[in-house]
Parts: C-alpha cells; structure tokens; sequence
C-alpha cells in the first residue's frame, strides 16, 4: 500500500460563498472552489470568473441581446455562461495566470462569439461592436455563408456552427442550402462535440438550440480542444502553455490571440494581412478588453494580436479549376 502525504485546509473566503478547499500532494497546492471550480485542480487556487466577471459587465458586453429584433430574447443569459464555464475552470478556462490572463481571455473567447453573432453596422445605436450575440434571420448573407464554410475545408469551421446557435434557434435550419450538407455538418461538428459533452446531439442537434448552457459548453469545448494532434487549442494559444517550435516562428505563429483565430479559422481569416474579417474580430477583442476595464492596450503589439502574417495551420484544400 501507498500512502501519499496530504495536508488540507479549508478556508471560507469574506466576499464568497464558496468555501476554498486547499490540499497539498506531494509538494503541489491544489484547490476545490465548490460547484465554480471544482475537483482538485491547480487553477481552482486562482480568482473563478464570477470573481471577476459579473453580471452587469456581461450586459455591457451584449447589451443588445434583447432587443426586439433579436431571435433568441431572454434565452442568452449570464447564468448560462457561468454555469457551462464551471465545467472548464478546473482545466484553465478563465482560470490561468493572475488576474489579468484570466479577464484577457474571457474576453478574448467573448470576442470571438460577439464578432461571429454580430449583426451591428456602422450607424447602428452603440456603433458595430455593439450588437454581438444577435443576428437577424433575414441576413441574406448567411445561407451563403453557410454554403461556403461547407464546401471549403470544413474542419477549419468547426467552431463556427457553435457560434451561429447563439444568435437565434432556427439559423442553421433556415441557411442550411441542403440535406446533404446539413448531415455533412452534423457529422463533423455536432458528432465530435457530443461525444466530447456526453450528449448525443447527432441524433438531436437541436438540443443546443434549446439549452443556452449546452451551446456555451460547446463552444468552451472548442476554444479548449485542439483542431489536430500536435497542434494548440486557442486557449493553450492564448494563456501562453504552448510553445512555439522553430517552424512556428518562422511562420510567424506567436502566443496569444492572433493564433486563436489561426487555430479557429485558418487561412479564411490569417496570412491575408490585414483584412476587414481578421480586423472585424481583433476589433471585437479590443473593446471587450475596454468594457471589462483592462483596457486594450494590453492585447499586445500587431505580432501577437493579429495573425495578417502568420502561415496558416491547417491551409485549405486547393480550389478546383474545373466547374460544374
């Protein structure tokens, strides 16, 4: 028999509910912060999200959500955010670093889901940047969208489908061009992310059209996975545990959130330089960093915060010359 040596303590914080459960094994500091953070985890021992992220600055972040245009009034919520998160801070989400990683990359993964949900323009109330997390179903752009995301190199989309759930429940169903494509989409994105969540939603990919914290969890399950072996997920990108190789640098493949969109969207967005569909998310990045009170001048010089110059991961597969 092995017995490991352990020391616990238990403390209840002032300004928490939560009591924070500290046991040392085998000279490490590990922490349980109850149903936010829980399990034995290293990064449980950091700030959780609620501690830093609240309410009202979620509202300021998608303070158009609910406007009557809107498809999905009142089924977006911070609850829901929190809720599908918890399941995450004990791997790192939001929970990595000091303060300012962590509030860094809650924005930084807002940021993505508000530039892809966007239906702002320019003399829209709030400006652009405003209107994350709503898209109108009349947006003659996104069945076209949809087409093109299916016929070149669906992999690199795989995010995307997550993000588009957010706006409004009928979205896919409404752009979807096809039968073929829709099962095609399924297989691909909602097959890997069930398994991963434990829910089977080939079979019912609706269900993250009805549970808000189900289509969070599979959107934190995207920015945490890696799109191949061998390769970072965004979030291993962003916070800094992954180390670029020779052939990275040359590529001028960096930490932070330049890589993100190169882990997410490949060359649809990088190695273009700086083209209004890498802007529009850098942008997006950028005031949420503001609204949070960080402020954007720590997203980093263009190196890390764009990815205009960086060589793709995965490149798409070369366009036929030859057309139906």
């Amino acid at each position: 028999m092995v017995v490991v040596a352990m020391a616990m303590t238990v403390i209840v914080s002032a300004d928490s509910s939560q009591p924070l459960i500290m046991k040392t094994v085998k000279g490490k500091k590990m922490c349980d912060r109850g149903w936010e953070c829980k399990g034995l985890s290293i990064y449980c021992c950091n700030m959780t999200i609620s501690e830093y992220f609240q309410t009202y600055q979620f509202e300021n972040l998608f303070a158009k959500r609910n406007t009557p245009v809107a498809h999905a009034v009142g089924f977006w919520d911070y609850h829901s955010f929190i809720t599908a998160a918890a399941l995450y801070q004990p791997h790192g989400f939001g929970t990595t670093g000091g303060k300012l990683t962590q509030m860094k990359e809650v924005a930084a993964f807002l940021g993505h889901v508000g530039s892809k949900t966007n239906c702002g323009y320019g003399v829209a109330t709030g400006g652009p940047l405003a209107w994350g997390t709503m898209l109108q179903q009349g947006n003659e752009s996104k069945p076209r969208l949809l087409r093109r995301l299916l016929q070149v190199h669906l992999p690199m989309y795989s995010w995307s489908p997550i993000l588009w759930s957010w706006c409004f429940a009928n979205l896919l169903a409404f752009s979807l061009p096809g039968e073929y494509e829709w099962r095609l989409l399924l297989n691909y994105n909602y097959g890997a992310t069930g398994e991963a969540l434990k829910v089977d939603l080939l079979s019912h990919p609706e269900y993250i059209e009805q549970n808000a914290t189900l289509a969070f969890q599979a959107a934190i399950w995207r920015w945490m996975t890696p799109v191949k072996k061998g390769q970072p997920s965004a979030h291993d990108a962003f916070v800094g545990n992954w180390k670029p190789t020779k052939n990275d640098t040359l590529a001028k493949r960096f930490p932070g959130f330049g890589t993100t969109m190169n882990v997410l969207y490949g060359d649809n967005v990088c190695g273009q330089g700086d083209v209004d569909s890498m802007n529009n998310i850098v942008s997006h990045y950028q005031y949420y960093l503001d609204l949070m009170g960080v402020g954007r001048e720590e997203a980093g010089p263009h190196e890390v915060l764009t990815c205009a110059e960086q060589v793709p991961f995965n490149p798409s597969a070369p366009k036929s010359s030859s057309s139906n």
